[in-house]
């Protein structure tokens, strides 16, 4: 970035930091104790089961809950979490999980439980998503749109109580993915009493709307477009592990009796933690600055070599796990065309689009897999910046100049698309150039995500962040057929020999087997074209430097358990 792009920045930011720096003063008292995280947007919910948004993901699911098992953010490796251990049966298909003892559920104003966590809040959590029968099923909607889209209720014979501490579940066939699936952000452990409790008050859905978790952090209050206030859980399990057992270590097929490094940084140290809602990127960065917040969601490309140059700043960056594509509602004609979705692909030239809108923060792609997957296929087909081969597809296929369009822009700033409206104009312009006349619509972030459920959109930019280091991530809530009524598929794309290969893909736990399986999964999108893969952007994280423990989750939403505030 250019020196005077940086100051015609500073100037730009002047105004907001002098608001931002009269709030400031009203909140010290609360600095001494707490982090405030400025957050984009406010959560669709409270229970990360419901949505796949990661501004949901990001206050819900590693402030208020655990699950299972987690991912090392550093290594990627599944690691243990309620679930201290673990066993998988010879033909792959039952799983056993050994469950921690003495992990309570949060104590708040609301509800204080009677018991700790046990066998029976794992099988109703995995119930209410899995079974339409079960009482909570179809509170709060019934739908579970990250679950829906891998199918992975179908594939669940049964969850069975051993004992008070053991859980067993038994799969229909083989899924090498599983054990990832547990460790994503939705597969968070709800109160099986909270929910009793809750049902006969005649009030089951506070479940998600007043959350109970064993995380490390409990709910206190909400205010929609001003901020969340969580406060630390003093009994969180972590913490006691620790004490009990400071030098424990985690094991796969044993119970440990303590934690291993890689879980000890989740655990709680500061008393308060705030999610202050900002939508305007450039407000974040003036609460930053002005230490109104203390870490910022989603630093914008224009602003990120501002940061760099302030000392009391912190931005760690990482490659992402993530892909941006321009996907095209195949259940709308002529997109229903792949020679139509081929043109207009060969319209846009997408290195333009990464120098516009990602300022060299982001790698072209190829496929939906980021170079840090293990099936990552460098020699895939790619499409190329070809106006004349459009021209003709068009003519071809019966499309007039003159056609006319829409692109749906995101509305908020992701790492995959740090700017949807800024590449909807440049690909606006590039379709011009080759008869076709595309409108720019956009809304609010909610309404955006229902009306793209909905079908009406006839492309949209937006893209996807792993929940997990498994290429079934990508491929299945993306572009699957069960992934169509979850939301996920916004291409509404269904294929049945894709579907075929992604299962077939699933039946081994044979690296190379599958790495095959991918790139033919991978020849058939690229022939089919149901999306336009553009960027694996990096992952960036701006914080003051008094923050320590701060780091970036490639898993899923951020963590603030292990974050600690020198003053």
């Amino acid at each position: 970035m250019s020196h005077g792009l940086v100051t015609r920045l500073s100037l730009c930011l002047c105004t907001a930091l002098l608001v931002a720096s009269c709030a400031k003063q009203n909140k010290q008292a609360f600095y001494n104790t707490g982090i405030i995280y400025c957050s984009e947007s406010n959560p669709v919910t409270f229970n990360p089961q419901l949505d796949t948004s990661s501004t949901t993901s990001d206050a819900t699911s590693h402030q208020l809950y655990d699950r299972l098992l987690d991912f090392d953010p550093n290594s990627g490796r599944i690691v243990p979490s309620l679930a201290s251990s673990w066993l998988v049966s010879d033909d792959g298909l039952t799983y056993a999980f050994q469950l921690r003892k003495d992990v309570w559920f949060h104590k708040t104003g609301y509800f204080e439980p009677t018991r700790n966590f046990n066998a029976d809040d794992v099988i109703f959590s995995i119930n209410r998503w899995r079974l339409r029968s079960h009482p909570y099923h179809y509170v709060s909607g019934g739908r579970y749109p990250y679950f829906e889209s891998i199918g992975l209720a179908q594939n669940i014979e049964s969850v069975e109580r051993v004992n008070g501490y053991r859980v067993e579940i038994t799969l229909k066939r083989r899924d090498s993915s599983f054990l990832s699936n547990l460790a994503t952000d939705f597969a968070v452990i709800l109160s099986e009493e909270y929910a009793d409790t809750l049902a006969k008050a005649g009030t089951p859905s506070q479940i998600d709307e007043l959350p109970i978790g064993t995380g490390p952090f409990k709910f206190y209050s909400y205010r929609k477009d001003h901020f969340i206030k969580y406060q630390r859980h003093d009994n969180y399990w972590r913490i006691q592990a620790m004490e009990e057992h400071p030098n424990g270590d985690s094991g796969v097929t044993s119970e440990p009796h303590g934690l291993s490094e890689e879980q000890k940084p989740e655990t709680p140290v500061v008393e308060q933690l705030i999610f202050d809602i900002t939508p305007r990127s450039s407000l974040r960065l003036a609460k930053l600055m002005t230490g109104e917040c203390d870490a910022t969601a989603f630093p914008a490309q224009t602003e990120l070599e501002v940061i760099r140059t302030e000392s009391d700043l912190t931005l760690a960056e990482k490659p992402g796990l993530n892909i941006g594509f321009w996907a095209f509602n195949t259940q709308r004609p002529p997109f229903d065309n792949p020679d139509v979705r081929r043109a207009l692909a060969a319209a846009i030239d997408k290195n333009t689009l990464l120098e516009a809108v990602y300022f060299d923060s982001a790698t072209r792609a190829k496929t939906l897999l980021p170079a840090a997957s293990w099936a990552f296929q460098n020699d895939a087909d790619d499409t190329a910046y070809n106006p004349v081969l459009a021209r003709k597809l068009l003519a071809d296929a019966g499309v007039a100049p003159g056609f006319s369009m829409t692109i749906w822009a995101m509305p908020v700033e992701r790492a995959y698309n740090p700017n949807a409206n800024k590449m909807a104009e440049l690909i606006q312009r590039y379709l011009r150039d080759v008869g076709v006349e595309a409108t720019i619509v956009s809304y609010d972030w909610t309404t955006f995500r229902r009306h793209l459920q909905e079908g009406l959109h006839d492309s949209v930019l937006i893209g996807w962040s792993a929940d997990n280091g498994d290429p079934d991530n990508f491929y299945r809530p993306l572009l699957s057929c069960g992934a169509i009524p979850s939301g996920t598929n916004r291409a509404m794309w269904c294929n049945d020999d894709y579907d075929k290969l992604l299962n077939e893909a699933l039946q081994t736990d044979d690296i190379e087997e599958r790495t095959t399986i991918y790139k033919q999964v991978n020849r058939l999108l690229y022939e089919r074209l149901p999306l336009v893969p553009i960027a694996h952007a990096y992952r960036y994280q701006a914080y003051r430097n008094e923050l320590q423990g701060m780091t970036i989750n490639p898993f899923g939403g951020v963590r603030f358990g292990g974050v600690e505030k020198t003053l």
